[in-house]
């Protein structure tokens, strides 16, 4: 490809004519790869995101799609927020759920979420309504509530397979980072603890609390020795992702709230997690799943 930039789209199904119409739309000057078969694929671009999303919007056609430099695509570090990123529940909402208040608790998580209310004291806030919860109940809110989302093994055991370092860094809680980091293969978890008495949580967190400016140092820092944040592909879905996500080479919103998707280099909006592979210019076919 002699263009600059790297174009992918990728659809939440495969159908060749959707793909077809997207090509002939676009009367392209090279020929485009297939990165899956009548699903996904890349191509020389020119033009900019805001461009090709209006393209696609005059098609009626939704899909994922990032417009990007071509060169240094594959990135040798993935840090991923962990919830509503790579599961699909908020830990701290289903924990509430235990103790009874998760209506209450899910209102400030959303809040806390959209960059509305200050990161740290939200925390607290909803942290401190836990207390009194036995510990057993962790294991067993994720035994019975926290499910993987769709791509997230495969797009960590990929990189890895590739050479790349793999890490979780959360605002929730070390408790299930370290689960969800042995369950899909990440390298490394960093997130806030749960203090307890031995038998019950107390309702408070470790200082310093992650946050915001704590994933961005955690990206710079892995990056270091990588050749900087340019290096690094960072996905997440909410306000306390935003710096890590516009510091990294590629920042990913996932389902992400409008901030975060405003922010972000692209954004996976239709699809799964697998999109970040494509993005970066991996086929099926590179694909590792365990």
């Amino acid at each position: 490809m002699t263009a600059q930039n790297t174009a992918t789209l990728v659809l939440p199904e495969a159908n060749a004519d959707i793909i077809n119409s997207v090509v002939n739309a676009m009367s392209l000057s090279e020929p485009y790869v297939t990165l899956s078969k009548d699903k996904a694929i890349e191509f020389a671009y020119a033009g900019t995101s805001t461009a090709l999303q209006r393209g696609l919007r005059s098609l009626n056609i939704s899909a994922d799609f990032c417009v990007q430099p071509t060169k240094d695509r594959k990135k040798s570090l993935l840090i991923c927020d962990m919830d509503s990123t790579l599961i699909g529940q908020e830990c701290i909402d289903e924990l509430a759920d235990f103790a009874g208040v998760k209506d209450h608790v899910s209102g400030i998580t959303e809040r806390a979420m959209r960059g509305e209310l200050d990161f740290e004291a939200a925390l607290t806030e909803r942290v401190a309504l836990l207390r009194g919860l036995s510990l057993s109940v962790l294991e067993t809110c994720f035994e019975e509530r926290i499910l993987l989302n769709t791509g997230a093994k495969t797009l960590c055991q990929t990189m890895k397979a590739n050479g790349a370092k793999t890490v979780i860094v959360s605002g929730g809680f070390t408790f299930f980072t370290e689960r969800v980091a042995k369950a899909c293969g990440f390298e490394a978890h960093h997130a806030n603890t749960l203090l307890d008495d031995g038998a019950n949580l107390i309702g408070d967190v470790g200082r310093p609390i992650l946050g915001r400016e704590a994933k961005q140092e955690t990206l710079e820092e892995y990056s270091s020795d990588l050749g900087g944040p340019s290096s690094a592909i960072a996905i997440g879905d909410g306000a306390n992702d935003l710096a890590m996500i516009q510091t990294a080479g590629l920042g990913v919103a996932y389902y992400a709230k409008p901030a975060v998707a405003a922010a972000a280099h692209c954004a996976i909006n239709h699809t799964d997690l697998t999109s970040a592979l494509y993005f970066q210019g991996y086929t099926d076919r590179d694909f590792v799943s365990v």
